[in-house]
């Protein structure tokens, strides 16, 4: 018998709430302001488009996978997590970039290992 599942330890979330990290990456967090039926409902639209990315892999089914990757691209800009920054304060984006490399790696290098 294998052992029990673990459930994954939440993402660290940098103090102003705009990105998490993953394997010392950047990643854009939603937009806040979302309401939350809104914010639901792109989560699950999102959740249905990787589901579908995953079998048009599995089926090698190019045309499919493509269109399944353009409903990934546009739940992700819904939520705020790719496209423009949902803030406005002016602060640049640093999406997809190495926490070292940012003005957050002060913070990531305190988080414990």
């Amino acid at each position: 018998m294998s052992a029990p599942a673990r459930a994954a330890a939440p993402a660290p979330v940098t103090p102003d709430g705009r990105y998490f990290v993953v394997r010392g990456r950047l990643w854009r967090c939603g937009d806040p302001a979302l309401p939350e039926a809104t914010r639901a409902r792109l989560m699950s639209e999102l959740m249905q488009a990787r589901s579908a990315v995953r079998r048009a892999l599995a089926n090698a089914d190019r045309d499919a996978e493509r269109a399944a990757r353009r409903r990934v691209h546009a739940a992700k800009l819904a939520l705020g997590e790719r496209g423009r920054p949902w803030w406005s304060d002016g602060a640049p984006d640093y999406n997809r970039h190495l926490a070292r490399n940012t003005p957050y790696r002060d913070w990531h290098a305190s988080l414990p290992a």
